[in-house]
């Protein structure tokens, strides 16, 4: 069985991992590491089985929700393929966090992507992407890791990464309901780590919250916004090193 594992709250990293599952498997099981409901513990591998682990970089670090809900699944041996998406900034110590906690969940690491998607709070850095170039990169891709799968090959590659990790920082990006807001609910509902108030959907628990923009994302009347001043300090801040565009790397031996 081949499993579709992303923590992906705007779209942008399932995107890339639709892309790289859809070439290496046809059946598929998607487990959706954003739904707090799930019981990750209760989720088994077998060493027969192959799984694509996608995550996004948060300042390039694993968001810790997702390394929790991983550690969580019993691996048991199956063979794993890593996935980073960073907004074309930097991924930075992402891919060594993630084939730590992969390794210790049970996993073997075969193969790892870091990839671009669009930013998923400055939304004008790798606008559109992946777009149609990245599309075949990443089928490209994907043909190669089918290769070294169907060869039995299960050596581990060489991923760039530092331990320690680099420390995390906060953004300081907290999403708030405007007057459009309707009451619906979907952004308590849907929120990866709770941090919305399922009574008053105006009140977050900004330390909870993780800044991924799913509430933002997913808000049928677009009344979730981040401070325009925010926005600005963050674009200016960010300008330099995101304005060259990246491009998207394969480590397969």
């Amino acid at each position: 069985m081949f499993y579709n594992i992303c923590f992906s709250p705007t779209g942008g990293t399932q995107k890339v991992a639709d892309i790289l599952a859809n070439e290496c498997a046809g059946d598929k099981k998607v487990i959706d590491l954003t739904d707090r409901t799930r019981n990750f513990g209760g989720i088994s591998l077998s060493g027969d089985d192959v799984a694509l682990i996608a995550v996004p970089s948060y300042s390039g670090r694993v968001p810790a929700i997702a390394v929790k809900r991983i550690a969580a699944i019993n691996g048991n041996g199956a063979k794993a393929v890593l996935v980073c998406v960073y907004g074309n900034r930097a991924y930075e110590d992402t891919l060594t966090e993630l084939r730590d906690t992969a390794t210790k969940a049970g996993f073997r690491v075969i193969a790892s992507v870091a990839a671009v998607a669009e930013h998923s709070i400055l939304r004008n850095f790798a606008q559109g992407r992946p777009d149609e170039a990245d599309r075949k990169q990443l089928i490209e891709f994907a043909e190669q890791i089918r290769g070294k799968l169907l060869s039995g090959n299960a050596t581990e590659p060489n991923i760039p990464g530092n331990r320690p990790y680099r420390k995390i920082s906060a953004t300081g990006m907290i999403p708030k309901a405007t007057r459009a807001c309707t009451n619906c609910g979907l952004c308590a509902r849907k929120c990866p780590v709770g941090a919305i108030d399922g009574n008053d959907f105006h009140h977050i628990d900004r330390e909870a919250c993780i800044s991924c923009m799913r509430c933002v994302a997913i808000c049928p009347q677009k009344a979730r916004k981040v401070s325009p001043l925010m926005l600005f300090l963050g674009k200016m801040m960010l300008n330099k090193a995101c304005s060259k565009r990246k491009e998207n790397e394969l480590y397969l031996y």
